[in-house]
Order: structure tokens, then sequence, then C-alpha cells
């Protein structure tokens, strides 16, 4: 299957708008995230490009996560795997399933390489502890 046979654009922006509907009411996450961001429609509109470029190849997405993310403040394992686990539920809500179920195998590599960057970069002397996916 080539990429742009697996969804569209706005199966893409549905995943990710709700998604992040869920992640500004969660009661862990949505502190988190509605602190750090500022202008949402902006960032909805930047991770539909991070997704679109990861699901569909269209390489619109510029940026480097891994800083943005290290720079926040008390991040741990428990928020990482929230984020995962409703992540999952967004995901599994999708009609579009072929989509959903490569949007969150690539989620828990992000997850899981987001975690160990912040914990090295936070904590060079320590191994990195893995996240434990439900």
């Amino acid at each position: 299957m080539r990429p742009s046979d697996l969804c569209s654009e706005q199966e893409i922006s549905a995943m990710v708008r709700s998604f992040y509907d869920a992640v500004r009411q969660d009661e862990q996450l949505g502190p988190v995230f509605n602190t750090f961001v500022g202008d949402w429609e902006y960032h909805l509109l930047k991770l539909t490009d991070f997704w679109s470029s990861i699901l569909l190849g269209s390489g619109r997405f510029r940026g480097t996560p891994m800083p943005k993310h290290v720079a926040l403040p008390n991040l741990n394992a428990q928020l990482f795997e929230r984020w995962l686990a409703l992540f999952r539920e967004a995901t599994a809500a999708q009609p579009n399933r072929a989509m959903g179920e490569q949007a969150y195998e690539t989620a828990q590599r992000i997850a899981e390489s987001l975690w160990y960057g912040y914990q090295i970069s936070r904590r060079p002397e320590t191994v990195p502890t893995e996240l434990q996916h439900g």
C-alpha cells in the first residue's frame, strides 16, 4: 500500500482534533498542554502537518519536537503513558482502522523516543526507564 492510499488529509485532521480535544479536557494532561500551548489552532495545524508527513509522506512538517518537549518542566512517565492511552482511544475510534493502527504504532515509538530524550537530558547519569503501554 502506498502511503497516499492509507488515509486522507481530512481523516488525519479529524483524528488530531479528536485526540487533542480529549487531551485538553483530561485531568492529567489538560493542565500541561493548556499551560504551554498558547494558540491551539496553530498547534493543531502543526500537528496535522506532522501526522500528514508521517502517514502520507507529505513532507509538510517542519520542526524539531525533541527540544520543545525536553524544555517542559516536570514531565514523568505517567504523563507520557496517559498521552498514549488517550491516543489509543482516539485512533481506535477512527472509522479508518488501518490509519488508526498505523498512527498508534507510530505514536508508541514517538512517545518512547521523547521519553528517553527527556530523561537523558534531565538525568544523563541514570539509565532511562521504559514506558508501560497497555
